[in-house]
């Protein structure tokens, strides 16, 4: 198995870039096109210049689908982990065509991550940056079904659910331009990818690692159709699929919660900025509007690539980093890099 995440990659890239260009012709026939001017109206967040089809999602999810049928072995955790994404999958695509109700995304996102949860993957333990570990294996609750007896890790479950729900929607916010959302997240599930190479000797982190590296290749091939000018969108679906399989990745990578965090720490960091933006102006947290960063370096006059080739460098350099810093160097440069950004984004944006 040790070669397999060799292929695993270019496998789910091919996939994906023959898979996308028919699911864009598929949308154009019936009529699936999100009009920016329609959208302007309804948000007043939109990105797009001209009508394309939103439902990337779609051939993202076939590619890994597929590839992970190919190379991983059919168990407890990859049967949770795709009928999860299918389920995001498909309310996504339903959320890309009709626009649901931002607070029964919400629900139906709990709705995966108990999914996930309910096939045995859980945060067990989170690492102190200073030493140790903080157990989370207990309390656990013990019930009896269909002739077995079952556990629930209390807090260990909860935190993966929450983690889960966090991350399908903090990791979407951050897909306002063309080829912005597919560029880091290829580049973080690389890293995963290669930070679980260095536990390459526990026989459990292989399926992990071949995992991360088919979620990389699948954004990869999906991102030629979606770099500027872009012919189809990530939709809903493609961006909660994104932050599913990432935070599913961070679970049970032995690359750990913490270093995920400092991978997406830019698209985590504005996603806490805009939340606060919104509470202290007395908005829904829910509602969409155009004070994410990807907005505010457009209204600067950057250019759709310019800001897609800037979250990219920097999750590249943070990537690198995570290969060289240990947990408490990670924890201070992510201190850093959120004075950096909150100072900056108070003082030539003015949001607050």
């Amino acid at each position: 198995m040790n070669f397999l995440y060799l292929l695993a990659l270019p496998t789910a890239f091919l996939i994906s870039y023959f898979v996308t260009p028919l699911v864009i012709k598929f949308f154009h026939t019936h009529h699936w096109i999100e009009d920016p001017k329609i959208k302007q109206l309804k948000s007043g967040n939109a990105t797009a210049t001209k009508p394309v089809p939103r439902g990337g999602g779609l051939p993202i999810f076939i590619s890994v689908f597929i590839t992970s049928l190919i190379f991983l072995p059919l168990d407890q955790h990859l049967i949770g982990i795709l009928m999860a994404s299918f389920f995001a999958l498909i309310i996504g695509l339903f959320d890309d065509l009709k626009d649901i109700s931002p607070l029964f995304r919400l629900f139906t996102n709990f709705i995966s991550a108990m999914i996930v949860v309910a096939a045995g993957i859980g945060i067990a333990y989170v690492s102190n940056p200073f030493g140790g570990v903080f157990d989370l294996s207990h309390p656990q609750i013990f019930f009896s079904f269909m002739g077995g007896t079952h556990s629930i890790w209390l807090l260990a479950d909860l935190l993966a659910i929450f983690w889960i729900v966090w991350c399908m929607n903090f990791v979407g916010w951050s897909s306002g331009v063309d080829g912005q959302l597919p560029g880091f997240i290829s580049i973080s599930a690389i890293f995963i990818g290669i930070l679980g190479l260095k536990f390459q000797n526990d026989v459990t982190q292989w399926p992990v690692i071949i995992l991360a590296f088919t979620v990389a290749g699948a954004y990869l091939g999906f991102l030629p159709f979606n770099f500027y000018p872009q012919k189809i969108m990530p939709g809903y679906s493609g961006k909660s699929l994104a932050g599913l399989l990432l935070a599913i990745l961070s679970i049970l990578s032995g690359a750990k919660l913490a270093t995920v965090i400092f991978l997406l720490g830019l698209p985590m960091l504005d996603a806490i900025f805009v939340i606060v933006y919104r509470l202290w102006h007395h908005h829904s947290p829910f509602k969409s509007d155009s004070n994410h960063l990807h907005h505010q370096l457009l209204k600067l006059g950057w250019g759709r690539r310019r800001i897609s080739f800037f979250y990219w460098f920097l999750s590249l350099a943070l990537g690198f980093l995570s290969l060289i810093l240990n947990s408490q160097q990670k924890f201070y440069v992510f201190i850093g890099l959120a004075i950096i950004f909150f100072g900056f984004t108070l003082k030539f944006f003015r949001r607050i």
